[in-house]
């Protein structure tokens, strides 16, 4: 008779747990708006959610050490219109955020280095491209200042965030509302799935589809899809029968899924998180009460289920915080920032160890802040791999990335410089077309003084 072996890894024993009241984030009124994305963003310096706003959109960016009762008349970022759907820090400088909203627009913000002391009402940089709302939004990995966004027009644009424009425009390729979009690990691929009901590798600078597989899941809510190690898709999506679907895909043999596993029958879109350093994915639940997590290796069945984090109250966001602000003495491999309906509730997935020395097992050199090409190099063809740092020592790591924002800073200056210009050069063309619309309303209205004239 032979015993079921039950398979080792690492990972099995990995615990959530949701941190004391006293380290959350309290009486924050979280949007109520009914849209697919994450509705929160986080980096090792602030936290940023999408928040109720009369008369326009409104986002609040909270320092991580703010923690506590917030107060109702803390100042928000909100030059938006219409409301905020999505929200997202740059990887490679922690005081700037994007965001997306119904208004059509995208707009670049600037934080201070110790939160806001006033609201925040003009961006950076505001991008215009957009004929409908603007959903999604994703920062290029390793290319500085390169912006992708995808709006209900069916278009996803990458921009140039430096110099303020749009370089590339895909609008022919989706015939219709685009669910979600994201980038591989070095930038080089966006994959998008779309209410078509096919999934689409693309290349970003020629616009042009690589691969595409139709119906990755049967059912017609919405699909997700991200790239997980090897360049192999994972999705999310739902079956002919409504049951919630995970399914695992080698891009190079695109008939068949490796793996296809039924979850459950909510109907919550389950947003993926993976996390390449573990080979470990979190799918969070919009409107669930749950983390799954499993892990996805090179043998069969691919994508094995590790356990499930649960809590009495749904979530109505989800921020992950990346790597290098972890805290890794503690053996932290992953922290969420989970929205409920008045406050944002930090989760830590911990890996139990006995020593706390550091895991090297655990902690395989990470993405670190620092850009590998600059946004014109890389419109212009040129890769990046990403620039990796150790986090042996957690302190270390953070004054290094210190460092990098100074340098980060300065290259914004630059850029901010080369925008200024740009923008300068801008408000002179609107200048320009103001003065060419006056002159053409003072022709007209010499005209029409002519004409009564001569009538009388």
């Amino acid at each position: 008779m032979s015993r079921k072996v039950v398979r080792s890894s690492k990972f099995r024993h990995v615990f959530g747990q949701a941190v004391k009241a006293d380290q959350c984030y309290d009486d924050i009124r979280i949007s109520q708006m009914t849209w697919d994305s994450n509705f929160c963003s986080v980096n090792p310096k602030f936290v940023a959610m999408i928040v109720d706003a009369s008369g326009g959109g409104a986002f609040m960016v909270l320092p991580l050490s703010k923690t506590g009762r917030i107060d109702m008349s803390y100042p928000t970022v909100c030059g938006h219109t219409g409301p905020v759907l999505d929200i997202e820090f740059c990887p490679h400088n922690d005081n700037i955020i994007a965001s997306g909203s119904e208004d059509c627009s995208v707009m670049i913000w600037e934080i201070p280095d110790g939160g806001l002391t006033t609201s925040l009402t003009n961006p950076v940089v505001k991008l215009d491209g957009h004929s409908k709302r603007v959903g999604i939004l994703s920062w290029h990995p390793t290319a500085h200042n390169v912006l992708m966004s995808a709006g209900c027009d069916n278009v996803v644009i990458l921009w140039n965030v430096a110099r303020g424009e749009a370089v590339v425009r895909i609008d022919s390729v989706h015939p219709d509302l685009i669910y979600s979009a994201c980038w591989n690990q070095d930038g080089s691929q966006i994959l998008t799935s779309c209410k078509d009901k096919t999934m689409r590798v693309l290349d970003p600078r020629k616009g042009t589809v690589i691969i595409e597989k139709e119906k990755p899941h049967e059912g017609s809510r919405p699909v997700r899809a991200v790239f997980v190690a090897d360049g192999k898709i994972l999705t999310t999506g739902f079956s002919r029968m409504s049951e919630r679907q995970v399914a695992l895909w080698d891009p190079k043999n695109f008939g068949e899924p490796l793996t296809l596993q039924e979850l459950d029958t909510s109907s919550g879109v389950l947003l993926p998180f993976f996390d390449p350093d573990t080979g470990v994915v979190y799918l969070c639940g919009k409107g669930d009460s749950s983390i799954r997590y499993f892990e996805v290796t090179d043998e069969a069945p691919y994508v094995h289920y590790l356990s499930m984090y649960g809590s009495k109250e749904s979530q109505k966001g989800m921020g992950y915080m990346p790597k290098r602000g972890l805290e890794v003495n503690k053996c932290e491999i992953a922290r969420f920032y989970k929205l409920h309906e008045r406050k944002c509730e930090p989760i830590v997935m911990t890996v139990p160890r006995k020593s706390d020395l550091f895991q090297e097992d655990l902690y395989p050199d990470t993405v670190g802040p620092e850009p590998s090409v600059e946004a014109d190099e890389w419109f212009q063809g040129k890769e990046g791999q990403p620039i990796m740092i150790s986090l042996k020592d957690g302190f270390v790591a953070t004054t290094k990335t210190k460092e990098f924002k100074v340098h980060k800073t300065l290259l914004k200056t630059t850029a901010a410089s080369a925008g200024n210009q740009h923008d300068n050069s801008g408000e002179v063309q609107s200048l320009r077309k103001e003065v060419k619309d006056l002159k053409a309303a003072i022709e007209e209205l010499t005209n029409r003084v002519k004409e009564l004239e001569s009538k009388h």
